[in-house]
């Protein structure tokens, strides 16, 4: 594929990831709190707590971590799954009416962010050979684009608020240490909540 287009396509699911994966969720997040939908935040709550991997990888990328590389196609692959997991919350949105307006704005942003996280998952695959050096370095350049813009904007924003920097090295040190606690976390519901509790959300 040619780079241009294949810069172009990184670039979409970049700004595609931003509208549907931080934007919309935290308008419906805030909806569904003024609503009292508790069945819609808790889901809502749980997307969050699952799609902070997402942000873990781009604090990996900014160094040029491999493991970023691995969790970029990770993180859309959870985020599906925790989507549609649930079944209690699945049937209590079932049963809301289905043309009301925050239930249906919810049911089309699973829909669209579903499809988007599978499409970024296949895109990302392309990326794992960065993880070994094996990838061209314009392939993996175009991945490390928008994390290290992000990271330019942190920078300044940390500089100006705290005075201090914020290198690569200490973004990747907050990305790994982040990544041990969700990996713990991960593994504590694997082995003892979903035992007992199994596809049910309220004590997640």
């Amino acid at each position: 594929m040619p780079e241009l287009l294949y810069r172009s396509l990184v670039w979409l699911d970049v700004r595609l990831g931003i509208l549907f994966a931080v934007g919309v969720p935290l308008v419906l997040l805030v909806w569904a709190a003024l609503r009292r939908e508790q069945a819609l935040v808790r889901l809502l709550l749980l997307y969050w707590k699952v799609a902070s991997l997402q942000m873990i990888a781009l604090l990996l990328l900014t160094g040029n971590r491999p493991t970023g590389f691995l969790l970029l196609v990770l993180a859309p692959l959870l985020v599906v799954a925790t989507l549609w997991f649930w079944v209690d919350l699945n049937e209590e949105l079932a049963d809301m009416p289905p043309w009301r307006a925050l239930p249906l704005t919810l049911r089309i942003w699973r829909w669209s962010l579903t499809l988007l996280s599978l499409a970024a998952a296949s895109l990302a695959v392309t990326a794992l050979p960065c993880m070994s050096g094996g990838a061209t370095p314009g392939l993996c350049r175009v991945w490390l684009e928008a994390p290290q813009g992000l990271h330019g904007v942190v920078a300044r924003v940390f500089a100006f608020v705290f005075g201090g920097d914020w290198t690569p090295g200490v973004a990747a040190f907050v990305g790994y240490a982040a990544l041990v606690g969700y990996v713990v976390g991960l593994l504590q519901w694997l082995v003892v909540r979903l035992p007992r509790l199994g596809r049910v959300a309220g004590e997640f």
